[in-house]
Formats: C-alpha cells, structure tokens, sequence
C-alpha cells in the first residue's frame, strides 16, 4: 500500500468514525474536523511506520486523536477563547477505539427501548444523574424513574440474552 493508498483509505473508511468520537469529546463540531485534519496530517507524516506495523491503523488512529483532544483541552488559552467546550471522556478506562465500538452496539439497544426508558437510561449513565435529578428533569416521580429504571434494564437484558429472559 502506498502513502496515496493509505490516506485514502484513512479518509474514506476513518474519517467520519474520527469526527464522531472527537465531537463527543468536544461538544464542538468544528473543533472535532480540526483535530481530525490534524490526526491525518501525523498519519501522511508518519505513513512508512503505519505501512510497516502490524497493529492496528485504526487504533493508531483514534489513540493520536484523543491524545490531541486532551492537549486542545489542556491548553489555557483554549479554554478562555472558546466558551462551552469542555472535554468529557466518554468512557473512562478505555481506548478509543473500545469506546467508539461501545457507541455502535449500545445506540442500537437503546432503540429498542421505548423513549420513557431510553431516556432514564441517558440520564443516569450517558449524563451521570441521579435518580432524583433524573426525575426532575423528565418531571416525573422518583418512583416513577426508578421503575423505568428497573423495567429497561429488564428489557436490555431480554434483548442481549433472549434465551435467559
């Protein structure tokens, strides 16, 4: 494969996967084209160690894009001329790559709930809210989210493990 090669194959297959995972960091789409376009730009410069490896082109990919997501946030004069962005891991503990991967299978589980459900389930783990914050948010009874609480995670598991629902 040759450097033309790669970076096409970067654009067309990486590209977009990139933008998405550097947005939810960001909260910025503009930002997030930013850090990518810089993430290809050490990929063309560092081609012949990519052609050369047998790791993972992808994983490369997403590594030096979350490394220059945390140096953008990191810098002082980031943060105080460009109000609002904050950076949010989303998921802790876990490379890039996994992440982004979690993202794929968990948005489809979540279609398969009903939106009440869907939406107890955002709250308290994609935003990390309590119960009663959950439930004045939504305006419903604490009661009321635990028990959608409860009844979607029955529902998660029926759907990832049909034979032992």
């Amino acid at each position: 494969m040759s450097r033309s090669d790669l970076l096409r194959t970067i654009m067309r297959e990486h590209r977009d996967g990139l933008v998405s995972y550097a947005e939810k960091m960001l909260g910025d789409h503009g930002l997030a084209e930013d850090i990518v376009q810089e993430t290809i730009i050490r990929a063309w410069r560092n081609s012949d160690r990519l052609l050369g490896t047998e790791g993972s082109v992808r994983g490369w990919l997403f590594t030096v894009t979350r490394h220059l997501v945390i140096d953008w946030v990191r810098k002082p004069h980031a943060r105080r001329e460009v109000v609002g962005v904050t950076y949010s891991d989303p998921v802790s503990n876990i490379d890039g790559v996994e992440a982004v991967h979690d993202a794929l299978v968990v948005r489809p589980l979540l279609r398969g709930l009903s939106p009440e459900h869907r939406a107890v389930l955002v709250h308290i783990y994609l935003c990390d809210r309590s119960i009663k914050e959950t439930a004045g948010i939504l305006g419903v009874p604490t009661g009321t989210v635990k028990s959608r609480h409860h009844h979607a995670l029955r529902r998660l598991r029926a759907i990832v493990e049909p034979e032992e629902a």
